[in-house]
C-alpha cells in the first residue's frame, strides 16, 4: 500500500512538471527578436524594428488581458488574431523577400503545431 502511494505521488509529480514546461510562458519581445536574428539573420536595424513592433503587441495584448480578465478566452482569441496579424504584417514589412518566406513557414509550422495540440496531440 505504501509503495503504491509512493508511485502515485510520484506520478502526479512528475505529470505535474511536465505539464508546467513550455506552457503559459510569453516570451519578452527581446527574446522574440534574439530568437529572429538567429533563424532568419535579422540585421541590427531589422532587430531594433521588430522590438518596437513586439513591445507594442505586447502591450496590446497585456491590455487586452487586463480588461478582458476572467472573462472568455474564446471571446479574447478574435482580438488577439488581429493583434498578432498586424504585428507580422508589420513585420513582414521590414523583411527581406527571404527571410518573409522563412519567417511564413516559420507560422505555418506554429499554426500547424497548435492545431495538433488542440485537437488532444502533443
Amino acid at each position: 500500500m505504501k509503495k503504491l502511494f509512493l508511485v502515485c505521488a510520484f506520478l502526479i509529480g512528475l505529470s505535474a512538471v511536465s505539464f508546467a514546461q513550455g506552457r503559459g510562458q510569453r516570451q519578452t519581445p527581446e527574446q522574440r527578436v534574439a530568437a529572429l536574428k538567429t533563424s532568419l539573420t535579422l540585421t541590427d536595424d531589422q532587430a531594433a524594428k521588430a522590438t518596437v513592433i513586439f513591445t507594442a503587441s505586447g502591450k496590446s495584448t497585456d491590455s487586452l488581458r487586463t480588461a478582458m480578465a476572467g472573462g472568455d478566452r474564446a471571446a479574447m482569441r478574435p482580438a488577439m488574431t488581429v493583434i498578432n496579424n498586424a504585428a507580422s504584417a508589420k513585420l513582414m514589412a521590414i523583411l527581406t523577400p527571404d527571410q518573409a518566406t522563412i519567417y511564413k513557414k516559420q507560422l505555418a509550422d506554429a499554426a500547424a503545431a497548435q492545431a495538433a495540440r488542440a485537437q488532444g496531440g502533443n
